[in-house]
């Protein structure tokens, strides 16, 4: 993993989850092979020759399956974000998990042996594997259009529409974060539940899926809409910073 590679660097923890804030959009660090690897451009806060504290991360690249991932801080408008080599912004409309840290126990499939049942069904979805009470956010901004329980499948679940083009459905909850409610609207990263095993399941874990156009589509290889690249009259400055 991540935190263990820099932890046997000897670098603080912290450096972990502000480098993982900054990809989420872009790499799944659930799929993290050997081979991957990354540099890191960082502060690093400091009392009498000991670190105590992460500062800012001006810049970072990180090496995933052979492909390259810049990042680069820069003010576009009046707020810092992270941007690609090309200024297009690292946020993305989905987040590509709805949880941290945590293992996949199954993949999308269309003939899956169901670990309760022993029968081979389909599984529309990706099992996310982790202890009971974990927080589950929302992928994206939308509206939560179903809060219910089904006894003989997903428990308790959510579904939340994002857009006219996907939705995205949350199974097997312990619970429901306060305030979550059919039609309200919830923001990207949102903790809208907590990991549980209601309904047929062998364990804790959080089945999660995802629609398009009403057409159930692999998690893991869905492309996502980025947000807003640096603007054309502040590409020139971005470029001398991504250059230096």
């Amino acid at each position: 993993s991540l935190s263990q590679c820099l932890e046997e660097q000897g670098l603080d923890y912290a450096l972990t989850s502000k480098f993982e804030i900054i990809y989420q959009w872009t790499i799944d660090f659930f799929g993290l092979q050997k081979g991957d690897k990354f540099r890191i451009i960082y502060d690093e806060e400091m009392v009498d020759g000991k670190t105590v504290g992460i500062g800012d991360i001006y810049a970072a690249e990180f090496v995933h399956n052979k492909t390259t991932y810049f990042a680069f801080l820069f003010e576009e408008g009046t707020t810092e974000s992270y941007f690609d080599e090309r200024g297009q912004s690292l946020k993305k409309a989905f987040l590509k998990a709805p949880l941290s840290f945590f293992r996949i126990s199954s993949r999308f499939s269309h003939n899956r042996l169901h670990p309760v049942l022993k029968i081979r069904r389909p599984h529309h979805g990706v099992d996310y594997a982790a202890p009971t009470g974990t927080p589950v956010f929302s992928i994206g901004n939308g509206t939560v259009i179903e809060k219910a329980y089904q006894a003989g499948g997903g428990g308790n679940y959510l579904k939340i529409k994002h857009n006219q083009t996907y939705t995205t459905v949350y199974m097997h909850l312990k619970g429901f974060a306060s305030g979550i409610r059919k039609g309200v609207q919830v923001k990207q990263s949102q903790v809208i539940g907590y990991v549980g095993a209601t309904g047929l399941a062998s364990g804790p874990h959080l089945d999660f899926r995802v629609y398009k156009n009403g057409i159930p589509i692999d998690p893991l290889t869905m492309e996502s809409p980025r947000v807003e690249p640096v603007s054309r009259e502040k590409m020139p400055e971005f470029t001398a910073l991504k250059d230096s």
